[in-house]
């Protein structure tokens, strides 16, 4: 049989390829890692995201509300008018 002999080069070019895997390997381990954590990060920041907009939808489920109070106002600062101008009239402090 015939055994197989490397020279120094191929020696050296196999040692090369071998540190230059580990690195990539290293590097591609380390990338996903830090993708992991961001992901589960983001997956947090989510979840704050939705319950506070679920916070606002409750918080504003009654601006429904808001054009009916805007007319009772209305009306209820148009007695005080009324009220005021009467009182007036009859207390001789407004003319007619």
């Amino acid at each position: 049989m015939h055994a197989l002999a490397m020279n120094s080069t191929e020696h050296t070019l196999w040692v090369s390829a071998l540190i230059v895997g580990l690195v990539v390997l290293v590097a591609v381990a380390a990338l996903l890692s830090l993708l992991i954590y961001l992901v589960r990060i983001i997956d947090r920041r989510v979840v704050a995201v939705r319950d506070t907009l679920k916070a606002a939808k409750a918080n504003t489920a009654g601006t429904v509300l808001i054009p009916q109070v805007a007319a009772g106002v209305d009306a209820v600062l148009h007695e005080g008018l009324q009220h005021h101008l009467f009182l007036g009239r009859v207390l001789g402090k407004v003319k007619s």
